[in-house]
């Protein structure tokens, strides 16, 4: 049985991209060792689309008010790209210190994230 995902975002500065989702995204974590922190999401949904090429895979962080939280992080120095409008949602992104991108979005359509 199928008990939670595991997701792995690559970095050229793992340490500083960890220490932002724990400092600045407040998220919890367990240290695996040496400093290897396993963060604790949100409730999840996963989504597939179609691709010209396969391996490529983006991470979204969802909000219920997407203004409120780009205020929020400002205040911790992190800034996010132009609110972009797309049928899916609302959304921007926020540059890592890594220097990859995540996204940001305020879903326009139903999500799966109360489903059991």
């Amino acid at each position: 049985m199928i008990i939670g995902a595991h997701m792995v975002v690559y970095s050229k500065d793992a340490d500083a991209d960890r220490a932002f989702f724990r400092d600045v995204l407040g998220l919890r974590s367990v240290d695996a060792g040496h400093g290897w922190l396993i963060f604790a999401l949100p409730p999840s949904e996963a989504a597939l689309h179609p691709s010209d090429e396969n391996g490529v895979h983006e991470l979204y962080l969802m909000c219920d008010d997407l203004k409120a939280e780009m205020a929020s992080l400002a205040k911790k120095h992190v800034e996010c790209t132009e609110i972009q409008e797309a049928r899916w949602g609302s959304i921007v992104k926020i540059r890592l210190p890594g220097g990859g991108d995540i996204g940001l979005y305020q879903p326009k359509h139903p999500t799966a994230l109360g489903l059991k």
